[in-house]
């Protein structure tokens, strides 16, 4: 079993997977300069009261251009305004931060394609890292991050409002 690391701000545990994450400061440094996050299993309007749909619309509130790329309801054309794309090869360059809101397995399915996209961070909503599929992400020179990318941007002043980076991003 992988040591359990604590969380030095939020006395959070968390399971190391003897990986190289980023910190809480590498995290919050990245997110004052991202511009666009793809969301990887992210849910329609019609699931709006899940996470996965509430966090990436918060995150477009204040400013990120947010790429849909849900893993289910293959109905939906469209979320949050934008396009909805079923590969992660489909997204324009560049993006800036791939958010993992599916389980482990099924991530698997899509490691080729974030290995292709090569996003300046691969951030796995807390407690979703497939530890595999990180250390494939980590070889390749992809920084990897777990923690709820919602909350980690709230904690941050302004909190409903964008960051300079974000302002006139097209989101």
């Amino acid at each position: 079993m992988s040591p359990l690391l604590v969380h030095p701000e939020q006395g959070i545990e968390t399971e190391a997977h003897g990986l190289e994450l980023l910190s809480p400061a590498e995290m919050e440094a990245l997110l004052k300069t991202a511009r666009t996050i793809a969301v990887l299993g992210i849910k329609p309007e019609s699931r709006a009261h899940l996470d996965a749909h509430q966090i990436p619309l918060y995150l477009q509130k204040v400013g990120y251009r947010i790429l849909p790329v849900p893993t289910r309801y293959p109905e939906v054309t469209h979320i949050l305004g934008v396009p909805a794309r079923r590969r992660l090869t489909e997204l324009p360059p560049p993006v800036d931060v791939l958010n993992v809101f599916c389980k482990p397995a099924d991530f698997l399915t899509h490691l080729d394609g974030a290995l292709t996209l090569r996003p300046s961070v691969v951030w796995f909503q807390f407690g979703l890292i497939e530890p595999s599929a990180a250390r494939r992400l980590l070889g390749a020179g992809i920084p990897v991050a777990e923690d709820c990318i919602g909350c980690r941007r709230a904690s941050m002043w302004p909190s409903v409002e964008p960051f300079d980076a974000q302002r006139g991003s097209g989101a």
